[in-house]
């Protein structure tokens, strides 16, 4: 069994989960429809914690594919990169970055920023899973839909979209491999021009002068010296939204998420519940709480009786 194998049974396996509940957490159902409302909008505020408790119970649903076992076994890296390793006789070592998503929020906003330097042998795979309530807004964590991707092809999608100098810049992180493993920088940054526009003009001499194959982005030490000189000559500003997994336009990813939106839930879409709860109609929120999800208007005294 070699690295593509490990990650290809992973991946089947993963994709097998699809329809699971996990029993992690389960959130009451809400006594009345203002409490419903209430809820919806603050779920979302659940995901980071059900995402960190859906990715310990995937590490430890693999170690039970017997699969696996005469080869090595996976192991989670708290902190690190990636999520979970393959440890055991299998190199490169092969990975998981596993990334939970919440469909009613209003992207996908799990980022990827390690740099295409850090994937030659493609050794280390996304894997993605949208996760809701089993009852929209109240119940256990059942996963929707999963999908799993090269990571290589994350970051080469990434750094094509984004990279487009002068006006961005794409930026390796600084060779750190001479210091220990928790101070070793793995992530690429973005930044953005905010110079003047005779100050654009003047950047954008240079970059004509690098010539076409110029223009392609490389994560090599020359070719971010180029792009290093620009970001000390000009003002650019960091950009804190850069490698959103939405916003990377990997064909993949974008194929995922659509899956997910056209899933039926409680007789109509993920796709148009996000719009319905994201919306700020709450008479058609609480009637669609009230028919979809049985949850009755009750006064007060009902409650303290």
């Amino acid at each position: 069994m070699n690295t593509q194998d490990v990650i290809r049974l992973a991946s089947q396996y993963l994709d097998n989960l699809s329809g699971h509940t996990f029993d992690v957490l389960d959130i009451s159902k809400p006594v009345t429809i203002d409490a419903a409302l209430n809820l919806t909008k603050v779920i979302s505020k659940l995901s980071p914690l059900l995402g960190n408790l859906i990715e310990f119970n995937t590490v430890e649903f693999l170690n039970k594919q017997n699969e696996f076992s005469e080869f090595g076994k996976w192991q989670r890296q708290d902190p690190g990169f990636p999520d979970t390793i393959f440890v055991g006789k299998v190199q490169p070592t092969p990975g998981l970055e596993i990334k939970a998503w919440f469909p009613l929020a209003t992207e996908i906003t799990a980022r990827f920023k390690d740099s295409q330097n850090h994937f030659q042998y493609d050794q280390t795979y996304v894997a993605m899973l949208a996760w809701l309530p089993e009852k929209i807004i109240y119940g256990k964590p059942r996963i929707l839909d999963i999908c799993v991707v090269s990571g290589l092809s994350v970051a080469l999608a990434r750094d094509t979209h984004y990279h487009n100098p002068p006006d961005y810049l794409v930026l390796e992180p600084e060779d750190t491999t001479q210091r220990t493993a928790n101070l070793q920088q793995t992530n690429t940054s973005g930044y953005k021009f905010q110079g003047s526009v005779e100050e654009f003009l003047e950047a954008q001499k240079i970059v004509d002068s690098w010539g076409v194959e110029g223009k392609i982005y490389k994560p090599t030490r020359e070719y971010q010296h180029l792009l290093r000189e620009l970001l000390s000559q000009y003002k650019y500003r960091l950009d804190t939204n850069f490698a959103k997994m939405d916003r990377i336009v990997h064909p993949g990813i974008k194929k995922f998420k659509q899956r997910v939106y056209n899933i039926e839930f409680s007789s109509i879409t993920v796709s148009q519940w996000n719009r319905l709860l994201s919306s700020r109609r709450e008479d058609s929120i609480k009637k669609s709480l009230q028919d979809y999800l049985e949850i009755r208007e009750e006064s007060i005294d009902e409650l303290l009786d």
